[in-house]
């Protein structure tokens, strides 16, 4: 991978992460169930395309810590907004 595509992936990376943790946030601020599930998917949406960003740069050490994010953020969901 050419230094500028890695540059860009390492953007990439660092927006989803962002978006991810956004939307996570977002979800505490819903109104309603599907509001909050609908923040939950974007979430879950965007770890995952950081997560495959972070495995296409060679950072499995970072593309591990995202994972157990959205594993924690799974787990906070499901306790906190199911029934």
């Amino acid at each position: 991978m050419k230094e500028e595509e890695r540059q860009a992936k390492l953007e990439q990376l660092a927006r989803c992460a962002e978006l991810a943790e956004q939307a996570y946030d977002a979800m505490y601020e819903a109104h309603s169930f599907t509001q909050a599930n609908a923040c939950y998917s974007d979430a879950k949406e965007a770890f995952y395309d950081a997560i495959q960003c972070a495995e296409e740069l060679g950072l499995p050490e970072q593309a591990d810590s995202l994972e157990k994010r959205l594993s924690h953020i799974k787990s906070v969901f499901r306790s906190q907004f199911t029934l």
